[in-house]
């Protein structure tokens, strides 16, 4: 099977697919933070998916070494990767909150974590098109594209996956568990 994305129908759904895709995750997940179910104990998931951000940022930075090592191959796997694991992350999110009451940040540092906390929700909801834009040039083979959504697309998701785990370590004191 080619990599190429070169059918001008095909290429406009995969677009519009980005498109939706892009304004449907974000307003999916606010609408099920909504929805509250009772009964069903996940606090476990809040370092499980801590662990995901961790695992992602250390694949994005394998991903950029391998291209660097012109290693394209090696590169595709552990972007293909993470972009999974960004998918399973989003489940355990918002299966998590469906499922627990909110937990209030109670620390000293609150200067720091609410800007963290913030701009990792904010950027989060930028990456998905902008991942999505820079997978799919790449998939059509337009590297010179590709390379120029890069530029953009790692340095987010990757702060993303960082600032995940940083702020999972600033709030996790205050989780309940039951």
């Amino acid at each position: 099977m080619s990599t190429q994305l070169t059918d001008p129908k095909k290429l406009k759904q995969a677009k519009t697919a980005i498109y939706i895709a892009s304004i449907a995750i974000p307003l999916v997940v606010a609408i099920l933070f909504g929805v509250k179910i009772e009964g069903i104990n996940l606090n476990f998931l809040p370092s499980f998916y801590m662990k995901i951000n961790a695992i992602t940022a250390v694949f994005l930075i394998l991903a950029l070494y391998a291209i660097k090592q012109k290693k394209i191959e090696i590169h595709r796997k552990y972007i293909r990767r993470c972009l999974f694991l960004s998918i399973v992350f989003l489940g355990c999110y918002v299966a998590y909150h469906m499922t627990s009451d909110p937990t209030m940040y109670g620390g000293n540092y609150g200067m720091v974590y609410y800007p963290l906390l913030i701009s990792h929700i904010l950027l989060s909801i930028i990456i998905i098109p902008i991942v999505l834009f820079t997978y799919l040039f790449a998939w059509q083979g337009d590297i010179e594209k590709h390379k120029k959504w890069t530029r953009y697309a790692w340095p987010i998701w990757f702060y993303v996956s960082v600032s995940g785990v940083i702020v999972y370590f600033m709030i996790s004191p205050y989780y309940v568990h039951n």
